[in-house]
């Protein structure tokens, strides 16, 4: 073979190379996707003329080594009259636990959500119709556990709730542990990878040893609790 057909050949390799660590680059430090209501659901009757609803990124990035996310949290009034004074609480549950809320104030542990870990309120004077209002939020995903977020959309002083969207779930069923972040889906389950080698390890005690029964019995158990959950009338905050 000449040296020239090896070196253009060698140099072909080189192009092919460079070109998959930058497609591997962008994807895994995609962005947020579309925004999306899914989960979401009504409530109490807001007043005539307003209609409240909220919407996550269809898709967000976590952080293998820092376990760091962040997404947008967005509360909007499609009716055609204004709010008046409402307030949008952001709250995390199982693996996700959210850090920080912009211009919002954590919500104390005794009066959170039973089963959450964290959550922020963030008080809306006035949302007028046909706008929206979009919040940043900081948060931690642990990768070995499922992880949810729930936004409810309260009357200013919590006693009525317009609008929840959750606890909906992010997720992925094909884990990247080798990568430097994780794409995650709005309304996926995550699935953690089977341990070995540097993979992330699965929680809980003989998890592969489960019959299909008894998950199964597991799963619905989970749904009828959630379903509960999200029906029940709150204490002083939602989900």
């Amino acid at each position: 073979m000449s040296s020239r057909r090896m070196t253009t050949i060698a140099g072909s390799l080189v192009t092919a190379a460079f070109s998959t660590v930058m497609i591997f680059s962008v994807t895994a430090s995609a962005d947020e996707g579309p925004a999306s209501s899914k989960g979401g659901k009504a409530v109490d009757e807001a007043p005539a003329g307003v209609e409240l609803t909220t919407t996550l990124p269809g898709t967000i990035s976590v952080d293998n080594s820092s376990q760091k996310t962040d997404l947008t949290a967005t509360v909007k009034n499609d009716g055609s009259k204004d709010s008046g004074k409402i307030r949008l609480l952001v709250v995390g549950f199982d693996g996700m636990t959210v850090k920080n809320v912009q211009d919002c104030s954590p919500i104390e542990e005794k009066d959170l959500p039973e089963g959450s870990n964290s959550g922020f309120a963030c008080p809306v004077d006035n949302l007028a119709a046909g706008k929206s209002k979009s919040y940043a939020v900081d948060a931690t995903f642990d990768l070995k556990k499922t992880g949810k977020i729930c936004l409810p959309v309260q009357t200013g002083d919590g006693k009525k709730t317009f609008w929840q969207q959750g606890p909906v779930p992010f997720g992925t069923t094909n884990p990247s542990p080798n990568a430097p972040a994780t794409p995650l889906l709005l309304g996926t389950d995550n699935t953690p990878v089977a341990p070995g080698g540097d993979e992330l390890p699965k929680t809980g005690v003989g998890r592969d040893l489960l019959p299909l029964g008894a998950a199964g019995a597991s799963l619905m158990a989970a749904g009828v609790a959630g379903l509960w959950w999200s029906q029940r009338r709150p204490r002083r905050t939602a989900c």
